[in-house]
């Protein structure tokens, strides 16, 4: 191939690369659309069993033990994730390892589910055999409905036939998506059943972005000597020295009593730039700016910005709701909208 290739005129060459990125282009479409209809019909297929089977994790008093080898190890790990992070206690056992050692990490009353594309792998016998010694129970997933693991299960979840969509029909593609689909659909099931809130999803995941939605506002405010507040009276000037050294894109202005009357954000200034010299922050400000209390949640405050177009809130305490305490801005908490625009 490195030969011809180099044999190749330019334009030859240019030809050959356009044709090869169609043909990519193709059998991208191809396996995604196997994959699609490999869904559509799993989705159809589903019965009682399935119905079972969550009842049966519902009903557990200990873990769920999710495991396989090979590709179906690779999602029976990633599910049991999804199981542990949607409220099910839920942990991986890779089936090679239970047969020296790892199986001790199974407990009697534990629900075992075990991933295996033909249903035959060797590793996972052992795995099976001991935890049905325990008197634990057993969810088989698999294509092969007369298998070692099916006729063992206590529950046999069947998937359908398809062809893998590799060009060999070998390699687990489509039956491993498959796979991933029934494993998710079981855990989301099971989180519905278990009454699992939103609140409760954000518990369990106390880093990035769904951990920061479930801190206050106050734990991520700007506040102290970085709050930029100027007084009505201010002279324009000082409002944009104030503006520049917070860096926050505002102004809050207060009266003398402290209270927040109004807001001075980049648009005001572009609105009133014949006053930027000679008025005061009363002349050019927008007044009854939004705030949000201090123990609001983080996502409250992202939904509140995002409703309304603005980049910042101002925060307030719930026993003196005019008296700003701090400032929270959109950047410090998610991407903004593409077009939002200053206000």
């Amino acid at each position: 191939m490195v030969s011809r290739l180099a044999s190749l005129s330019e334009a030859e060459l240019a030809d050959h690369k356009t044709a090869s990125r169609s043909q990519h282009l193709e059998v991208g479409r191809q396996v995604i659309g196997m994959e699609a209809e490999a869904l559509s019909g799993l989705a159809a297929s589903i019965d009682d069993s399935f119905t079972r089977a969550v009842d049966l994790i519902l009903g557990c008093r200990q873990r769920v033990i999710v495991s396989g080898i090979g590709k179906s190890g690779h999602i029976a790990r990633k599910i049991a994730a999804t199981f542990a992070a949607t409220g099910t206690p839920a942990l991986f056992i890779h089936a090679a390892e239970a047969a020296h050692g790892d199986a001790g990490m199974v407990s009697p009353g534990d629900v075992l589910i075990v991933f295996s594309n033909s249903g035959a792998t060797v590793e996972v016998q052992p795995l099976c055999i001991y935890a049905k010694h325990l008197g634990c129970s057993l969810i088989g997933i698999s294509r092969n409905p007369n298998s070692l693991l099916m006729r063992t299960a206590d529950i046999a979840l069947l998937l359908p036939k398809v062809e893998e969509a590799c060009t060999s029909s070998l390699a687990p593609t489509t039956s491993s998506t498959m796979m991933l689909a029934l494993g998710d659909a079981l855990a989301v099931a099971a989180m519905r059943g278990r009454g699992v809130s939103g609140n409760d999803i954000r518990a369990l995941h106390p880093g990035g972005e769904i951990g920061l939605q479930l801190r206050s506002v106050e734990d991520v405010m700007h506040q102290g000597n970085r709050l930029p507040l100027v007084h009505a009276s201010a002279k324009m000037p000082d409002v944009l020295i104030t503006m520049t050294e917070k860096r926050l894109g505002v102004a809050g202005v207060v009266d003398d009593q402290g209270r927040l009357v109004g807001i001075i954000s980049d648009g005001d200034l572009r609105r009133h730039a014949d006053e930027l010299f000679v008025g005061t922050a009363r002349d050019v400000m927008t007044p009854a700016p939004r705030t949000i209390l201090r123990t609001a949640r983080v996502q409250e405050a992202l939904e509140m910005m995002n409703t309304h177009r603005i980049t910042l809130l101002f925060v307030v305490d719930e026993r003196e709701p005019e008296v700003p305490i701090g400032a929270v801005q959109i950047y410090d908490i998610a991407a903004p909208l593409p077009e939002l625009a200053a206000i």
